[in-house]
């Protein structure tokens, strides 16, 4: 079973609030999942590897500025939202998903985790009001489908290095799909950050508006 250690490795300059916050995720997700499946039972134990630090991919990409708000749209058990707002504290999350249950996962691990930055609301992309800054995810839809629900929903100034935008987690191969868009993208492999075989073919895709 993995722990917080992987984290640390490569993220080396968190508080010591953020470590310890790392290290009761785990025991929590674990205890929540015995109520409510919200990662797979076989995955459970591959979850600071797997989860986290595939979520925190994006922190390689982009740092969040203080007060800035990000859209976590499918948010299932909290991923990517959960470990970005604990490496982002000053930063907003609104953390989304149409199943209850999850975000009632959601909830509690972030009232647990003493997150105040985290917002999380049982809603479909669509109905969704507000603008933000990015709108982040992993692998919900199809590319193309995802950028019809959230497309609207960007703020048009720009303050971040890379302008608004929506920071997608997949993997394999995704040129016919990003084909599809016929919308300008970038492509962050997350292999050349993390050495773990999970992430060979895990990106990070990068649509700007």
């Amino acid at each position: 079973m993995q722990d917080s250690t992987s984290i640390y490795t490569y993220f080396p300059n968190l508080t010591d609030i953020q470590q310890q916050q790392f290290v009761n995720l785990g025991a929590l997700y674990r205890d929540w999942n015995e109520k409510i499946n919200v990662i797979s039972r076989k995955d459970i134990d591959n979850l600071y590897v797997n989860h986290v630090l595939h979520s925190l991919g994006i922190a390689k990409v982009i740092s969040f500025l203080p007060g800035a708000e990000i859209l976590d749209v499918g948010t299932g058990g909290g991923f990517p939202g959960i470990p970005l707002a604990i490496f982002f504290p000053q930063t907003q999350f609104r953390l989304v998903d149409s199943i209850g249950k999850k975000i009632t996962v959601v909830k509690e691990v972030s009232q647990a985790l003493g997150l105040t930055n985290v917002k999380a609301e049982q809603i479909r992309a669509e109905q969704l009001g507000g603008k933000y800054d990015f709108v982040v995810s992993r692998a919900v839809t199809q590319m193309k489908e995802f950028y019809g629900w959230v497309q609207n929903k960007i703020k048009k100034e720009s303050l971040h290095t890379l302008d608004n935008g929506i920071l997608y987690l997949k993997g394999g191969d995704l040129d016919e799909e990003l084909d599809q868009l016929k919308k300008p993208y970038s492509i962050y492999d997350l292999h050349k950050h993390f050495e773990e075989e999970f992430f060979e073919t895990k990106k990070v895709v990068y649509l700007p508006f």
